[in-house]
């Protein structure tokens, strides 16, 4: 299928809230893939827009607290993903990926959690 099409065919089904699942490994990787390469193509220069914005601590400290809520948001998604699949008896190496994907989520809003504090320490002083 052509990606016109199935770009189209998705974006219908979002419309009513349905989302497509890939039982095929090759599908999923092209996606994956194509996942990759839309964000590294459509995204700007952010290191050197972070050049230009960043002229001191405090600057840094407003994005590092939008990625961190961001990311806190999907963790808890995933969470009850996982709790969906737990109780449902779901294979348990997707569990276990579920749990890993939960784990290194709460890790990554702790130490983002942490970044956003060194930011306020170093103004401080």
């Amino acid at each position: 299928m052509s990606l016109a099409r199935r770009t189209l065919m998705e974006a219908a089904a979002a419309r009513f809230g349905w989302r497509r699942a890939y039982a095929d490994t090759a599908d999923v990787d092209g996606l994956l893939t194509e996942q990759t390469e839309t964000a590294y193509t459509d995204t700007v220069d952010h290191a050197a827009l972070a050049t230009v914005k960043n002229t001191d601590v405090l600057a840094v400290q407003p994005g590092v607290l939008d990625v961190r809520g961001r990311v806190l948001a999907d963790v808890l998604y995933l969470e009850g993903v996982l709790t969906g699949a737990r109780n449902r008896g779901l294979p348990p190496e997707l569990i276990e990926r579920l749990e890993d994907a939960v784990d290194h989520g709460h890790e990554l809003t702790v130490l983002l959690a942490d970044t956003v504090r060194t930011t306020a320490l170093h103004a401080a002083s």
